[in-house]
């Protein structure tokens, strides 16, 4: 839950200031963007840590629960397979694959999915999919969750132009940040 207190000391560094109520915490501007870095992209503070030569590791500050990095899925997975009908008493299968009993990717088909008729819904099927997959990884296996992966899924998703999948895949592109041209001179 975030959300913005009028006037409050920072817990992070004491400044009397508009503050973020985050986990129970309040958080000036300056350390609200602190904690999001240290949460969001642990490996680029690791990286920093070590450029200006400090003696701590990202990780030890984040604790165990957060310590676990995502090294990508095994090319074998152990998974389980449902059957099941929908309100229509149309039969679909739903597989999840697990890593240690835990869930990582869920896919669902039916036996309809080459019907063209039902394309527009297969697409929004395979969304929802692949997007709890990347959520599962995240929960189970400590993915990074980032918009560009969730991009990634949402265009795999697409089955047609100006699909859902598609639609959405544009319009979140926008909030994108915008990659360094390979002219542009390093800072």
């Amino acid at each position: 839950m975030n959300k913005i207190i009028e006037s409050d000391l920072c817990d992070g560094c004491g400044i009397n200031e508009h503050a973020h109520e985050i986990d129970g915490n309040e958080l000036c501007n300056t350390c609200k963007t602190i904690a999001d870095s240290l949460r969001q992209d642990p490996e680029r503070i690791n990286r920093i840590i070590k450029l200006m030569k400090l003696d701590i590791d990202a990780a030890q500050i984040l604790g165990d629960e957060d310590k676990k990095v995502f090294a990508g899925l095994p090319e074998v997975l152990d998974a389980v397979r449902f059957r099941t009908t929908d309100r229509d008493m149309n039969k679909w299968y739903v597989s999840i694959s697990e890593i240690d009993g835990k869930p990582v990717e869920i896919f669902a088909s039916t036996a309809f999915d080459r019907d063209q008729h039902l394309q527009s819904r297969i697409s929004n099927l395979t969304t929802i999919t692949r997007l709890i997959s990347l959520i599962l990884r995240h929960v189970f296996l400590g993915e990074v969750l980032t918009l560009e992966k969730t991009l990634k899924q949402l265009h795999r998703s697409s089955r047609q132009q100006n699909d859902l999948p598609d639609m959405l895949t544009s319009v979140l592109s926008k909030y994108c940040r915008p990659k360094p041209s390979t002219n542009q001179k390093k800072q």
